[in-house]
Order: structure tokens, then sequence, then C-alpha cells
């Protein structure tokens, strides 16, 4: 719990270097008409993998549509400091100014969420049941709130891509995720791995994701 404690102290001074810095570079950066819009750079840089309205079909690749502006500076701030690993996301965001970090979060922050397309089959009624147990029971809904949309520096969940909830969920749990605070290592420390499963199955089919844009 130490290093999460170090880690969050470090994020939020970087944090706000960040803001200072990008802050000062709105002044003395050349005009917009000279350079592409975040909303170009996006689609050249991000939506390959991120899709174009921000809702990814690739395994893995989280869904942003609908994220929050506060919650996507502090990801790619982890990743251009390698606090987060992935190779991928590193080596995009190491490249970026603490102008770009604004910029790009901003950006993201504009795309309304995206509902996740019908299923194929209906959920199971039993996992769906002890998913929403679980949230409820694990105050998922405290931090993510009721609709799941998530608000600041927390994430919107609702509706998100199975594997990247399991994924990020277990890597809460063994620590090998870092976050913002000690929340959610702490949260999940207490969930049986295979409920984190089950909670990724119901968060990801979660039925009253709304699809408005967040406000920033």
């Amino acid at each position: 719990m130490k290093r999460a404690g170090v880690i969050a102290k470090a994020v939020a001074a970087g944090l706000m270097a960040v803001a200072l810095s990008s802050a000062v570079a709105q002044g003395t950066k050349p005009a917009a008409s000279a350079q592409p819009s975040y909303a170009q750079r996006y689609g050249s840089l991000c939506a390959s993998c991120h899709g174009a309205n921000g809702r990814s079909d690739m395994a893995g690749t989280p869904v942003l549509a609908g994220q929050h502006s506060f919650y996507a500076i502090t990801q790619l701030f982890l990743f251009r400091e390698g606090r987060r690993d992935n190779p991928a996301m590193t080596a995009v965001a190491k490249t970026m100014t603490d102008a770009d970090l604004r910029g790009f979060s901003d950006y993201i922050a504009t795309l309304p969420a995206v509902p996740a397309p019908p299923a194929a089959t209906p959920p199971d009624a039993a996992r769906m049941t002890r998913g929403q147990a679980l949230a409820q029971e694990h105050r998922c809904v405290i931090c993510h709130g009721a609709d799941l949309s998530g608000g600041q520096q927390v994430p919107r969940i609702g509706q998100q891509h199975e594997d990247y909830l399991q994924l990020t969920l277990h890597g809460f749990r063994t620590g090998k995720r870092p976050g913002y605070t000690q929340a959610m290592g702490e949260a999940v420390s207490r969930i049986a791995p295979e409920d984190l499963d089950t909670l990724a199955y119901y968060v990801a089919r979660f039925p009253g994701a709304p699809a408005k844009p967040p406000p920033k």
C-alpha cells in the first residue's frame, strides 16, 4: 500500500506540473490554424485502435467514448512516465508534450458515450444478478455512480469491454495496475478472482449506461 501512496503523490504532483506547463503553453504556441486540431490528431494517431468514435472493437483495447478529461489525462500521464505498462501506449504517450496531454484528454472528453452493440445471445441472468450484488456489496456504485458513468478522475465503466475489465480488475488485485489512489487496490483485494470475472461480465453488459457526453 505504501507504493500505491507514493505513486498517487507522484501522479498528483506530475499532473499539477502538466496543468501549469499547459497553461503557459497556451500563450506561446502557434496559432491553431497552423497545426492540426486534436480531433484530427486523434483521428490519425488513436482512431485505428480506439475507434473514430471512441468505441474500439479490438480485443483488450478500452472504450474511450464517454470518458472524462481528468481520467484521460491521468492515464496518458501514467503511460508517458512509464508508470503503466503497455508498450504501444507508452510509445505514443512519450512523444506528447504537457499541452498534448491536455489537448488529447479534452478532446476525448467530447466523445459521447456509445452503447455496446447488441449481444448475440441474452446475458446470463444468474451472472447478472450476482454481478449486480457484487457491485453493490463492494461499493462500485458509490465511486463510479449508480449508472457506472464515473466522473472526474473516476472512469466510466458501464459497457466497457469485458476482456479489458477483467484485465484491469485482476491488475488492481495483483498490484500490476497502478491507480491514481489506493481505492481500487483496496476494494478488489477483498474480492475472489472468480467474482472479479463475474463483476466484469455484469459491468460490460450493464443495461443503464447513458449515451450522453460526460462533463469535463
